[in-house]
């Protein structure tokens, strides 16, 4: 019954968004004009797009996730389906890691169908990429959790576009230098599993307090 549950908000998010083509389009796009511009802007040299192209994928990221973050429970509170979801009987920690998980889909899934190409404009060889699409695949949810959390606290506020950056950017911080730590190892064919390690250890620790954390700051919020 839960199972069958947690499918529909998942179908029902994700149905929502695909109407929603423009919102979900915009951190596509947005990371597609900052990895093909920054060459333009700093240096078409081989070697230093190598050296700083995981940075600039890694950047894009954070940013892409940043401009949808809003996105995940504000509609939901405008509507006033928010509101209902907390007085019926469906476990909120729940139904908060069904829309986490289609947040992140929505914000990084195009980036890793797309992360071969942009490897390619970023002369990247396929080991950088690999270890690159591994932290982005372990790291990125753990930016989902944690934003979602500040997102719940924060989704009665009119103006919390500008609290939201201020709140993750030095969360952020330690994450994205394990993951960039790991890219260098691997591009000097050095171990990098030790910081692949460290970075899984932050998803499977987020993945575990997150969700009580988000439906806690709902019920905050909702007061």
């Amino acid at each position: 019954m839960l199972n069958r549950l947690i499918g529909g908000v998942v179908k029902r998010e994700l149905t929502l968004a695909l109407r929603q083509k423009a919102e979900v389009l915009q951190p596509l796009i947005f990371i597609i004009m900052v990895v093909t511009l920054f060459p333009l802007g700093v240096s078409p040299s081989p070697e230093l797009l190598t050296r700083i192209g995981p940075g600039v994928i890694w950047i894009a990221a954070i940013l892409s996730i940043l401009l949808s973050l809003e996105r995940i429970f504000r509609d939901d509170f405008n509507d006033g389906s928010l509101e209902q979801l907390m007085l019926s009987d469906l476990p909120v920690a729940a139904v908060a890691v069904a829309k986490v998980f289609c947040h992140w889909l929505i914000s990084i899934g195009p980036l890793l169908f797309l992360l071969p190409l942009l490897s390619l404009l970023l002369n990247l060889s396929a080991s950088t990429t690999y270890v690159l699409a591994a932290t982005l695949v372990l790291g990125t949810p753990v930016l989902s959790f944690l934003g979602a959390i500040s997102v719940a606290l924060t989704v009665g506020l009119r103006k919390s576009g500008l609290l939201l950056p201020l709140l993750l950017i030095p969360v952020f911080i330690p994450l994205l230098i394990f993951a960039t730590s790991a890219i260098d190892s691997a591009r000097s064919q050095l171990p990098y599993a030790p910081q692949l390690a460290i970075i899984g250890a932050m998803f499977l620790f987020t993945s575990a307090f997150a969700p009580s954390a988000i439906a806690y700051a709902l019920k905050v919020s909702q007061h």
